[in-house]
């Protein structure tokens, strides 16, 4: 394993962190919850342009780093959901979206090789962390937060019509770390 397959992995530590310190969320868990959220999300931007700048693109990296992805986004969002901050059909309808992409790429009778996200699922990515973000915080933005949310949910769905498109070549989607 390579450098960025490290740091993509390294990710994943967040995840429990993040489920312990909104289970009961002070407003200091609430602010160290953010922290270790912000810079995790910081690491995928890192491990791809790690990737990509020491030729280390692989495979493996194209398939742990949308999945990292993945629970790391709803790590959060499964806790806002308790902490009714969010409604559950909302997230569901997001997990629905991710749980139909990772299967279409790892199902090699849809695609031929694995490829990565394209630039409306580095946008639905961006508005999904900048949601959650205000979500965990401490401070209260509650309308802002939750627009986000719609925003994001409503991006992740049309990220996945798109990348599911009939006829569209997944050499025209970039490749990931």
């Amino acid at each position: 394993m390579n450098l960025p397959t490290w740091i993509t992995l390294s990710r994943l530590l967040a995840v429990p962190a993040l489920l312990w310190l909104l289970a009961d969320p002070t407003a200091q868990a609430r602010w160290i919850a953010l922290g270790i959220f912000l810079i995790a999300a910081g690491t995928d931007w890192l491990d791809g342009y790690l990737a990509r700048r020491l030729n280390q693109v692989t495979d493996l990296g194209k398939f742990l780093d949308p999945l990292v992805d993945k629970l790391l986004v709803l790590a959060p969002l499964v806790s806002l959901v308790e902490l009714q901050q969010v409604p559950a059909w909302g997230v569901f309808l997001i997990l629905a979206r991710e749980l139909t992409i990772a299967g279409w790429r790892v199902n090699p009778s849809f695609q031929t090789q694995i490829s990565g996200a394209n630039i409306w699922g580095k946008l639905k990515t961006m508005v999904q962390i900048a949601a959650i973000a205000l979500l965990i915080s401490p401070l209260q933005y509650p309308p802002t937060g939750i627009m986000l949310f719609w925003i994001a949910v409503a991006l992740t769905w049309i990220s996945g019509l798109i990348y599911l498109w009939p006829g569209k070549p997944a050499e025209s989607k970039k490749p990931a770390s």
